[in-house]
């Protein structure tokens, strides 16, 4: 039991009535402030979601209203014990205790701001299936260090806690490195978001479109039609051509004519060519020379730029060109080139007979 004159007998019990009113004035008054404070914050966190606006601000508004009733209980009685005379066991009482609740409240809005990062991040197109399994990691993680740092407060020797997880967590990581490698990969596709689902992307001699990002592996669906599965840690180590990030394609083809061509059909071959690529819509042209004296044929080389990355769009494009190609070279009599070979006869005067 309790021992009552052991108890008066206190510092803190040593105070007027007047302290008294007066702490439970602060402590009242500081909980209303704070409790009006949580009130206006979680107002507005539901008015900008009733908008529906992806503001940054929502992560802070929705992590503050995230505040416990029991936080500010503490606060309160805190404020209200700063307006009393206290010993020295009395004072880091409080400490200790305003200590473990902010530790423990920290804890709390440190998980909200993790959670809402996340959920932005699986509206976004670049969400991964793996995103809820780092989600539980992190929390785990936090809360981990809230308990020890509670216990730390408390007078509890957490030395050898510490040492018996380090060597523990050591154990486990080597006994599943290839998965944690996987996992860790799975992480650096969520935050330097190299690829989202959807994009196109070529990894060696694979070929195929992003479906799925996981905990472990990426499932690429190829053009063939079969589901190709790689690990998330193969995949960060190879050279990765992503076409769904394309803006504009560079388009480079060659025209051959041959070497019956006359000169002023030669001189007029650029500025067509020039035509019939700014004819077409979605291009820049770049250029088009006579480049180069072949072994068959005279090479003239075309530059110009697709402004989409539909690989569809382009061979539209292409074939549009060929087709008034072989049109104005029909109207014009330009024949082109294909491979071919000459062979001169000479004929030698024959020798006298003896």
């Amino acid at each position: 039991m309790i021992d009552l004159d052991e108890l008066l007998s206190l510092p803190i019990s040593s105070n007027s009535p007047l302290a008294w009113v007066t702490a439970v004035l602060v402590a009242t008054g500081v909980f209303l402030v704070l409790l009006a404070a949580r009130r206006t914050v979680r107002a507005y966190h539901s008015r900008f979601e009733k908008t529906g606006a992806a503001a940054l601000i929502q992560i802070p508004l929705r992590v503050l209203s995230r505040t416990t009733l029991l936080f500010f209980v503490v606060l309160a009685l805190f404020a209200g014990l700063r307006a009393l005379a206290l010993g020295a066991t009395s004072a880091r009482l409080a400490a200790t205790a305003i200590t473990i609740a902010l530790f423990w409240q920290t804890g709390i809005w440190a998980v909200a701001t993790a959670t809402a990062w996340f959920e932005r991040k699986k509206q976004q197109r670049s969400a991964f299936a793996s995103i809820g399994i780092i989600g539980v990691v992190v929390n785990g993680v936090i809360w981990s260090f809230v308990v020890l740092l509670t216990l730390d407060n408390l007078g509890v020797d957490i030395t050898a806690l510490v040492a018996g997880l380090g060597i523990g967590g050591i154990a486990i990581a080597l006994a599943v490195q290839n998965i944690f490698g996987d996992l860790f990969a799975s992480l650096s596709i969520a935050l330097d978001r190299p690829f989202s689902e959807g994009d196109f992307l070529v990894v060696g001699d694979v070929l195929g479109t992003v479906e799925t990002i996981g905990i472990k592996s990426t499932r690429l669906r190829s053009l063939s039609g079969e589901q190709v599965v790689m690990p998330n840690a193969d995949l960060l180590g190879s050279r990765v051509r992503n076409y769904g990030r394309m803006v504009e394609r560079r388009i480079v083809f060659a025209t051959s004519v041959t070497y019956e061509t006359a000169l002023e059909a030669l001189e007029r071959i650029p500025r067509m060519i020039r035509e019939f690529v700014e004819a077409q819509a979605d291009t820049r042209f770049d250029r088009s020379h006579f480049a180069a004296h072949g072994a068959a044929s005279l090479d003239f080389e075309t530059v110009y730029y697709v402004r989409s990355a539909d690989y569809n769009r382009y061979m539209d494009i292409q074939q549009a060109i060929n087709l008034r190609l072989h049109k104005e070279f029909a109207r014009l009599g330009i024949e082109f080139a294909y491979p071919t070979q000459k062979v001169f006869v000479a004929s030698l005067p024959m020798q006298e007979a003896a």
